[in-house]
């Protein structure tokens, strides 16, 4: 049978059309979106669970011997941890945060693995990892969806930024297509098939339009902005080949994700020191501080983690007039606290959208560790990453050769105040429409994937 899968930096969503309709299937609990994150009581069990999660027959026995090497470490991982056959070793979504949170030293804990699937340079074991990455998730969410459902799924469209990364990008497009494709086949998905995130996002808003109009698609996802230009309406939503409907595209390695980590770096990181002096009187380097909420860059977070960086912190603390806030960052190193605290940052992001100031706080780092943020900080903060975004916009419409008739925005971070404020600033006196900020893209994957393969 046949869905649409918004495999998202932030959230997972999947979607089926049934009655002329389409509806989102419950894949956490009672939720239609899960977030993207997933926590293993060892890595080398991710790859286990995966090897578990394949259909027997020649995959399977191709996948197991190609990780023949990472199933015998997770066998030694058993036997060290004291693990029994039915024991829970992986979880994901809100679980996953759960467990993380509860016990952040111990175990492995990704987040929002999608942004890393472009990335330059990745070794093949790196590669293999990711791939392990997204299909645990992918057989999780399909699995809970076939069990709700009492059939099995076999043909999919699933989501895709315009670019995964920014440079290279042809290259890292083939790359993170390549990790998504075998993901989803060894997810058990016979027929796979890809569609821009903001065209999916579009089709979804479609329905809703009485006159035809050109409209600005505005997607501003977790690791991504998508922005597409297309004639919509009446005349269209029928049409199979909507190549000439589509007028320009463009899209960036920017999103939400940044939008927290410029938050947690500007206003969370002082308090472990990053704007504290050195006693030679030299304002603190502050590299190692944006590494620790770097949480999307693999190099960032593998060199906060390193030997190197811990040693370094010591040093750094004997050298600093407030040796007590180095001290909160090396605790926070030593207990893998860094992703909790971007995710407070992004929770305080999301509080600004209906409020003008937050109290922040970091308790899970040190009883009444807090600070305030208003959401004019939060405007500083992101100035750099929402002046990319709205630049993708123009560009966008210049590509289209003409204006829009309005624009449609789109994905979680598009709820913020401040971002509304930019789109206007930059495009000036344009309608401006919110769809649904979790569920279009994945609502119009499952309107596309049903037109393409009914």
């Amino acid at each position: 049978m046949i869905c649409g899968f918004d495999y998202g930096t932030s959230n997972c969503a999947m979607g089926i059309f049934e009655n002329n309709a389409v509806r989102l299937l419950n894949v956490d609990g009672d939720k239609q979106f899960m977030p993207s994150a997933l926590y293993a009581l060892g890595r080398e069990l991710i790859c286990e669970q995966v090897s578990h999660g394949i259909k027997a027959g020649i995959s399977r026995d191709e996948f197991i011997a190609l990780r023949r090497g990472q199933l015998q470490m997770a066998l030694r991982v058993r036997n060290e941890l004291d693990l029994i056959a039915d024991d829970n070793v992986m979880f994901v979504g809100h679980e996953a945060f759960k467990q993380y949170f509860a016990d952040p030293e111990e175990g492995y804990f990704v987040k929002s693995p999608k942004s890393f699937l472009g990335a330059s340079g990745l070794r093949t074991e790196f590669m293999h990892f990711f791939e392990d990455v997204v299909t645990a998730m992918m057989q999780t969410v399909k699995r809970r969806s076939e069990a709700s459902l009492g059939y099995e799924l076999t043909r999919t469209v699933i989501g895709r930024p315009v670019n995964f990364q920014g440079t290279d990008a042809e290259q890292s497009n083939q790359q993170a297509l390549a990790i998504l494709t075998t993901a989803a086949k060894r997810s058990g998905f016979n027929d796979v098939e890809f569609l821009y995130e903001p065209i999916a996002a579009g089709l979804s808003f479609e329905r809703q339009l009485t006159e035809n109009k050109t409209v600005l698609v505005v997607d501003i996802g977790g690791g991504t902005s998508d922005c597409a230009m297309v004639r919509m309406g009446p005349d269209h939503i029928g049409l199979d080949d909507r190549t000439t409907d589509f007028l320009g595209h463009t899209g960036e390695r920017v999103g939400g994700n940044d939008l927290d980590i410029r938050l947690a770096g500007e206003q969370l990181m002082p308090l472990f020191g990053m704007t504290a002096e050195l006693k030679t009187g030299k304002p603190m380097p502050t590299k190692t501080f944006l590494d620790a909420v770097a949480t999307n860059d693999v190099g960032a977070l593998s060199r906060f983690s390193s030997l190197e960086t811990g040693l370094y912190l010591e040093q750094l603390q004997r050298d600093c007039k407030e040796p007590e806030l180095i001290a909160r960052l090396i605790h926070l190193r030593k207990n893998k606290q860094n992703q909790q605290l971007v995710r407070r940052a992004e929770e305080t992001k999301i509080q600004l959208s209906d409020e003008q100031e937050v109290q922040v706080m970091l308790d899970f780092v040190e009883t009444g560790l807090s600070t305030q943020v208003t959401r004019d900080e939060l405007r500083d903060a992101v100035d750099r990453p929402l002046e990319r975004i709205t630049n993708l916009m123009s560009d966008a419409i210049a590509q289209a050769g003409t204006q829009p008739d309005l624009i449609f925005v789109t994905g979680g971070s598009a709820r913020s105040p401040v971002i509304r404020e930019a789109v206007a600033n930059k495009l000036g006196n344009i309608p401006l429409l919110d769809g649904d900020h979790f569920g279009s893209v994945a609502s119009g994957l499952t309107e596309w994937a049903n037109r393409i393969y009914r």
